[in-house]
């Protein structure tokens, strides 16, 4: 009986101590973030993703890839006798995603925008630019709806210059006018639109001195800068061009460590531009890449770069400072959190971007601590879906980053390593907890638009008022192959929160909208409140 009473106290015991340790693993999981499946089959793997101010999702892959798993309304089908895999094709190539109800809606794209580029312009309109076979001189074009209407891709008439694929767009100062770098053999950019009627190409020196027998200078990193200048990193080199007059009129140290761009496919942002520097400091980091030859000596499968280097490049003397991963990636995507830190999220830690050339995918995200000299990086919740080559990673309104794609072959395939993967799901990062839920600001009041350097006021509510408060102004990138096109944030000038005397937990801060349009060029932004380093949900706001 003893014996039968201490076997029940043990085994109570055992129960209590297990259910602990599970209570805790939760917490701690929790604490790393979260994951959750949001589509089990978006029709497409979305080799493009761009999330518009409606909260819809364009996603798009190419057309010479056969049938997709879902068909073009109406019972329409796409002919074209260019088309390498289906001269007649009844499935669609691009869907618009909702994330209010999780479901896709077909889209009509004709000619192949394979691992083509595009931006958002100043009033919205997705402008997608090249591809490959005959799509390499395209310009397509979007104007982005609501979940109820009937928005479409549009060909237009007119062309590029030049074929670019793998090319890269950043939206220029007028908010109308794209820069369009590089690509495949594309020694060039060029303007869309034109700047004038005869406009034709211009040649940069750093493309054609960065290509190597594999290429690494294609897509490469383009930031504006403050100064309306663009910083253009290619390979491991860069530079700032002034596009207006056509002069490199600074050059930079090359990065120690690998080639960083496609195909080694690292990543680059552009840190936010703080307006307690005027926004005049501004650095960029690029992390991640591959060994040299990593893509042509693939069946080696090299470990990836372990290495970010960081650099402040309105410097008078500006260097790298390197710093080192938790694990070596190569096609990771780089993401702007809402405070202003970086999530590195997808890709895989040996090879190279291409069709077949990568293993041991990196399910980790990893937190890169903007603000934290000496301890940068944390490393959070592990996903189940590999993410690879023709992935995408994209931060939604309401804080989660919403994850498409991951097609290592050159049709769709649904066997074998890596097959083509056509769930989408979203990664809530740790500030998304339950238990920050006191101290999340959520904004009542916000203007529809702003003009530069204007005074506007914003109201927000939240259980506890601690800590400080910032409003962060984020654009919407056009992402693809590890790179986010367009993407930058401005830390903006705030008052001091003022508690309301007539509403309980409503408070008040006047906010200056950044002063040019070289700062944040003509468009629609994610407007995010920051309280103690717990954002709350975006509002869209249009500046200029």
């Amino acid at each position: 009986m003893l014996k039968s009473v201490k076997m029940h106290d043990q085994f109570w015991t055992a129960l209590a101590v297990g259910t602990m340790y599970l209570l805790q693993l939760a917490s701690l999981t929790n604490a790393q973030g979260t994951w959750e499946l949001l589509l089990d089959n978006a029709g497409i793997a979305s080799m493009h993703t761009a999330v518009t101010h409606y909260n819809t999702v364009i996603f798009l892959d190419r057309t010479n890839i056969g049938r997709s798993e879902i068909d073009l309304p109406n019972g329409e089908c796409r002919e074209n006798d260019d088309e390498l895999a289906l001269k007649k094709d009844c499935t669609a190539h691009s869907v618009m995603f909702d994330p209010s109800s999780n479901s896709v809606r077909a889209l009509w794209v004709q000619t192949d925008p394979w691992c083509s580029s595009g931006q958002f312009q100043g009033d919205g309109t997705m402008v997608q630019t090249g591809g490959d076979f005959e799509g390499i001189k395209k310009i397509r074009t979007l104007v982005p709806c609501g979940r109820d209407d009937e928005c479409d891709w549009v060909e237009e008439r007119t062309e590029l210059s030049e074929g670019r694929w793998y090319a890269t767009n950043q939206i220029l100062p007028d908010g109308k006018t794209q820069i369009v770098i590089g690509g495949r053999d594309a020694y060039t950019y060029e303007f869309v639109p034109k700047r004038n009627r005869n406009e034709g190409v211009f040649y940069l020196k750093l493309l054609e001195d960065t290509n190597s027998a594999q290429g690494d200078n294609m897509y490469p990193y383009v930031h504006l800068l403050p100064s309306g200048d663009l910083y253009i990193f290619a390979n491991r080199d860069s530079i700032v061009l002034n596009y207006k007059t056509d002069k490199v009129v600074k050059t930079f140290p090359r990065i120690p460590g690998e080639p960083r761009n496609y195909p080694s496919a690292g990543s680059s942002v552009m840190l936010p531009i703080d307006q307690a520097s005027s926004y005049t400091v501004v650095e960029v980091l690029v992390c991640g890449g591959a060994r040299n030859r990593a893509f042509t000596n693939y069946r080696q499968q090299y470990p990836a770069s372990l290495t970010c280097g960081r650099m402040v490049v309105t410097d008078n003397d500006p260097k790298w400072a390197m710093e080192d991963m938790p694990m070596p990636r190569t096609m990771g995507d780089m993401i702007i959190l809402p405070m202003g830190e970086v999530l590195i999220i997808n890709g895989a830690e040996n090879g190279s971007q291409g069709w077949g050339r990568a293993s041991n995918a990196v399910l980790t995200p990893v937190k890169y601590a903007t603000y934290n000299a000496g301890n940068r990086f944390e490393t959070l919740a592990a996903s189940d879906i590999p993410r690879v080559y023709h992935s995408t990673a994209n931060l939604l309104v309401d804080g989660r980053i919403l994850l498409a794609g991951s097609n290592t072959h050159q049709y769709y395939t649904f066997t074998g390593r890596f097959p083509t993967e056509l769930r989408i799901d979203a990664f809530s990062p740790p500030y998304l907890s339950t238990r920050n839920n006191n101290i999340r600001p959520t904004m009542t009041k916000s203007p529809g638009s702003i003009g530069y350097g204007e005074k506007f006021a914003i109201t927000f509510t939240v259980a506890e008022r601690h800590g400080g408060f910032e409003l962060n102004m984020k654009s919407t990138p056009f992402v693809t192959h590890s790179y986010a096109m367009g993407q930058r944030m401005l830390k903006l000038e705030v008052t001091e929160p003022v508690a309301s005397a007539a509403t309980q937990n409503s408070f008040a801060v006047d906010v200056i909208a950044p002063p040019t349009a070289e700062l944040a060029p003509p468009g629609y932004y994610m407007l995010w409140p920051v309280q103690d380093w717990i954002p709350g949900t975006a509002a869209w706001v249009k500046i200029g």
